[in-house]
């Protein structure tokens, strides 16, 4: 089910990041010869709308608009279409059309963001929030490895309704709590849990060794609320949330190119697709106001990524473009291709790394 979640919100993803190129490039008259959903090669013709080819791809990472002209060795300046190519356009209006994926996921993000924090965000109770937070619940929030909880099926997002031993219940379900009830001795503890809509019941024995000297049951838990919105200040606060979430990628980005120039980078901080698969699913089970809330968080990750100045990105683009527009000359076109070329390759080479970490990881 997370494999199929993830499929469908990468693919919304993509969708709206090249529906900006497509937008704008169509608004601008300059022509759009495929509409690609994954990289080639292609696995399916879906339909045909005007001069618009839109095709499936078998790489499902990714997306494409092939837009007339972008290579300008492709252009024959004395056909009729080469007035509605790319390169015939204003520095201006080609990096708008650039520009237009990383705006739409921005954009997406914000709109995803304002939707949830409408619906209803899960937050953890503070003396600050807890007047405003509905359905507060004991929530588990992970799961050690190899631990009494996880053998037990206990997953993040569960909601713990009761805490028991042989001689006590817990009146009043807290963090604190909980954690006396199973670090103190290795007294079997019963804890009854909502998975989804069932609910469940299971025993389970602290165990020494997991995480250090002290035992433990393997669960991490919060108390968890509800906040509503209204419509207005949802808006306002998903915009703010926005702006932070980009500029908090920007940062992590930033430091984790510096110290790949300085020849140790933390790839820790960068999550493949099987990463992402794993955090959808745990994502999904706190409810679907919080998978909009990741979803948007995604979204925006792909705006900030896209911004980057590197080839292959719409800002490896996006500089080619500036660079012209100062030195009044277009860059040689075998140096763009190359440039483009090599950038896929790392950035292909990249995923590999980071997915091969997260496929570790699991094992």
């Amino acid at each position: 089910m997370s494999i199929i979640t993830f499929i469908i919100i990468l693919a919304l993803l993509v969708l709206i990041h090249e529906l900006g190129h497509y937008i704008f490039a169509k608004r601008a008259n300059v022509k759009v010869d495929e509409f690609g959903i994954g990289y080639p090669p292609r696995a399916k013709t879906l339909f045909k709308r005007g001069e618009t080819t839109f095709t499936l791809n078998w790489i499902p990472f990714g997306g494409f608009v092939k837009i007339f002209g972008e290579n300008p060795i492709d252009v024959d300046p004395d056909s009729p279409e080469a007035k509605r190519s790319f390169t015939s356009k204003s520095k201006l209006t080609q990096a708008g059309i650039l520009f237009a994926g990383i705006l739409f996921n921005f954009l997406l993000g914000w709109l995803l963001l304002s939707i949830s924090m409408g619906f209803g965000v899960p937050r953890a109770v503070s003396p600050e929030a807890a007047a405003t937070l509905e359905n507060v619940s004991l929530r588990v929030l992970n799961v050690s490895p190899k631990s009494p909880a996880e053998e037990a099926g206990i997953a993040p997002g569960d909601v713990i309704t009761l805490v028991k031993n042989d001689t006590t219940t817990l009146e009043t379900l807290t963090p604190e709590g909980l954690r006396g009830f199973t670090t103190t001795s290795l007294t079997p503890v019963t804890i009854a849990y909502t998975h989804g809509k069932t609910e469940k019941t299971t025993t389970l024995t602290p165990r020494a060794g997991i995480e250090g000297d002290k035992p433990i049951v393997g669960l991490g838990v919060e108390l968890i609320g509800t906040e509503r919105l209204p419509i207005h200040t949802a808006v306002w606060e998903g915009l703010k949330m926005s702006a932070q979430s980009a500029w908090g990628i920007l940062a992590v980005l930033g430091g984790l190119i510096r110290d790949l120039f300085l020849g140790h980078p933390d790839f820790t901080l960068i999550t493949g697709p099987v990463g992402i698969v794993g955090a959808v699913g745990d994502a999904s089970n706190f409810g679907f106001s919080y998978l909009l809330s990741f979803t948007a968080i995604i979204s925006i990750n792909l705006a900030v990524i896209n911004l980057l100045p590197f080839p292959a990105l719409d800002g490896g683009r996006l500089l080619f473009v500036a660079i012209e527009a100062i030195t009044r000359k277009p860059i040689n076109p075998k140096v763009a291709t190359w440039a483009n070329v090599i950038g896929f390759g790392f950035l292909i080479l990249l995923m590999l790394v980071v997915t091969y970490r997260d496929i570790v990881k699991l094992f």
